[in-house]
């Protein structure tokens, strides 16, 4: 492969612009981020000379930009099935299983669905930030099951994130959370950030938190449970967990965030990713997916009926 090399000459048109704006709009199949690194590294200049991102352009100026080849991850394929919703040359939807971390991280560096998507891509997967891997534009907690996009490629990666930036993404949970919730809709609009008091927790209202929306819906009520659809406007860490905690209904089996002892034998809790809807990047057409409930959590509600 080996690196690869360009070279522009600026035009009156394209005067003035930020180097980094420009650069993005002529390899939009690489990330903003990446540029900049790019650009930080000495890999784009001009004029021969090494300028920073906020670099405004002139006229006649000559851009020269170095993409490195991609590094291999240090990240063991391994052949572990995938429950695939679909898949084209652009994206994976994926239906991940319960106790599947996403991405391989301290204590979990086998096992996790890059893993397995390293092995099931094989040579088809994207280089985010100068790393050959598949684009995580988004992750599920371990425990929590259901609908995840994956993309093949920068320009999807830079498609699918810039939709969950603006909140068009469709994204719907369903959870079985404690105590009977009176009103059929609500909203739970709370900042969530670190807690003060664990800060290996996340906590809603606190005072250096990031904005979250989630909307409920009430589907079944239950002696001292109630069945419930959630939909998200943001995607904080443990955003739906932190949220129903905080309004008094932690999720059933969420030994973080609700009662440390769960009156059913449970592994993490039930909570589950049903609904995925986007814009597909290369189409233009919105396509929505929906993961089946797995079969612990349909056998919790018959219990709970």
């Amino acid at each position: 492969m080996g690196n690869d090399s360009y070279n522009y000459i600026i035009s009156d048109e394209n005067a003035g612009k930020r180097i980094d704006k420009y650069i993005s709009e002529i390899h939009d199949e690489v990330s903003r981020t990446y540029i900049q690194k790019l650009i930080s590294d000495g890999n784009i200049t001009v004029n021969d000379k090494q300028i920073k991102s906020n670099y405004k352009l002139s006229c006649n100026d000559s851009v020269n930009v170095t993409i490195p080849e991609l590094t291999e991850p240090d990240i063991l394929a391994e052949d572990i099935p995938l429950d695939i919703l679909y898949e084209d040359d652009d994206l994976i939807v994926v239906n991940k299983p319960k106790q599947m971390v996403v991405h391989p991280a301290k204590g979990h560096y086998s096992g996790t669905l890059v893993n397995a998507l390293i092995y099931h891509c094989r040579d088809n997967l994207s280089g985010i930030n100068g790393v050959l891997r598949p684009g995580i534009v988004h992750r599920i907690d371990s425990d929590t099951t259901g609908a995840l996009v994956v993309c093949k490629n920068d320009f999807t990666h830079n498609m699918i994130a810039q939709q969950l930036k603006v909140h068009s993404i469709t994204r719907k949970y369903v959870a079985i959370v404690y105590n009977v919730i009176k009103e059929d809709d609500g909203t739970v609009n709370a900042k969530i950030g670190r807690s003060p008091v664990d800060r290996l927790k996340m906590a809603a209202n606190v005072a250096n938190g990031k904005e979250a929306v989630t909307h409920y819906h009430v589907l079944k009520r239950f002696k001292n449970f109630t069945y419930i659809e959630c939909t998200l406007e943001t995607g904080r860490t443990h955003q739906i967990r932190v949220h129903m905690a905080s309004i008094g209904h932690p999720i059933l089996g969420d030994q973080v965030y609700g009662p440390a002892r769960c009156p059913y034998k449970l592994t993490g809790q039930t909570l589950h990713a049903k609904v995925l809807g986007f814009i597909h990047p290369r189409t233009g057409e919105y396509m929505e997916f929906e993961a089946p409930l797995p079969e612990y959590f349909k056998h919790l509600l018959n219990i709970l009926n």
